[in-house]
């Protein structure tokens, strides 16, 4: 049987990747160590979707390791030799990263570079895929001309009809020190491809979502915004008048595509994980959507300050992926979504 390693096992894309190759067949070893708990508070705590994977998954192998620990990391992949590694474990604030630099650091970038030498060492031909971010992009986006809508900012330039894509420079623009961590660990795994021909991709995710993200407001933007809209809790807007866009991608089409690539795997690849044009929305739109299923409207509060490095409207370019792997596509539209993080977080809600 066929071993999958998983960091961040405990997360939102973590957990989905676990569930979803356990099915088909891997024996999943996930690795976390609740540290969302620790950038986050009690609201991050991922122990009950810890506890949800090894009840559901059978033989699932919990390693309660911070990928900090490069002994730690060495001595994991040496006795265990991965068929592949899956690593979705972060500090995932670009707005908490300022307060904890050498925390957001040390766990984005020496984390992967760990994680990386130790698939160097002693497992060289496992496939390593890296969950970057859109954030390697710094504010750049801000600088493509924008048409302002009622409801939504768009892009007002042809070339970038489609949205954002892989050849966007990454260069000469604010990032956030979140941005620059994950720019660091982006390279990096791109320089263990290239230099020690593993195989190996970053997807520079957009907003990834689903019902099983634990959203916080410094990040989780729908899995935080339904929870408020169904506690009735005040959600802040920072600037752009509530009209910055995001694309969102449900975990599972995130997952869909790693398995695509774990079937053909290249060298150093980048692409660019998005829901594209189709699935994207600005707040004030996302409010909506989610009053539609909830029967409740959002209470907000507009901060006229918006949060550094932010985009103003990003979406994905999603063509290289489709053209790298054509059975590949996006499944799950935005409102059916949002529908299942509305219905999940009742669910908790309800059972305290």
């Amino acid at each position: 049987m066929k071993k999958l390693l998983v960091t961040g096992s405990s997360g939102l894309i973590g957990s989905e990747v676990c569930a979803y190759f356990s099915q088909i067949g891997f024996k999943i070893h996930g690795l976390d160590n609740n540290q969302r708990a620790v950038f986050f508070g009690s609201q991050g705590d991922t122990r009950w979707n810890q506890k949800r994977l090894t009840q559901s998954i059978v033989d699932f192998e919990h390693h309660e390791l911070d990928i900090r620990d490069r002994n730690g990391i060495l001595d994991l992949i040496k006795n265990l030799k991965p068929d592949a590694i899956i690593h979705a474990a972060a500090q995932p604030s670009h707005d908490l990263a300022a307060t904890i630099p050498f925390d957001d650091f040390d766990t984005n970038a020496a984390g992967t570079l760990n994680l990386l030498e130790a698939t160097r060492r002693f497992c060289p031909e496992s496939p390593f895929v890296y969950m970057s971010t859109n954030k390697v992009y710094g504010d750049l986006p801000n600088s493509i001309k924008l048409k302002e809508h009622e409801t939504r900012w768009d892009y007002d330039d042809p070339e970038f009809e489609n949205g954002i894509s892989e050849t966007f420079s990454i260069d000469q623009s604010k990032h956030s020190l979140f941005g620059a961590s994950k720019v660091a660990a982006d390279v990096m795994v791109q320089e263990y491809g290239r230099y020690f021909n593993i195989p190996s991709c970053c997807l520079r995710g957009g907003c990834l979502t689903g019902p099983h993200h634990s959203g916080v407001e410094l990040h989780g933007f729908l899995s935080y915004l339904v929870k408020c809209n169904l506690e009735g809790k005040e959600y802040r807007v920072f600037g752009y008048k509530g009209k910055q866009v995001r694309d969102n991608i449900h975990s599972e089409d995130v997952v869909r595509f790693m398995h695509e690539f774990l079937q053909a795997p290249r060298v150093a690849e980048v692409y660019n994980l998005g829901g594209g044009k189709e699935n994207s929305c600005s707040i004030l739109e996302a409010f909506d959507i989610a009053a539609e299923f909830s029967d409740k409207q959002q209470k907000y509060t507009y901060v006229e300050d918006n949060r550094i490095g932010d985009h103003i409207c990003y979406y994905s370019d999603l063509r290289k992926m489709k053209d790298h792997y054509s059975k590949w596509s996006i499944s799950k539209s935005l409102r059916e979504t949002i529908g299942e993080i509305v219905s999940m977080w009742k669910t908790r809600l309800s059972n305290g």
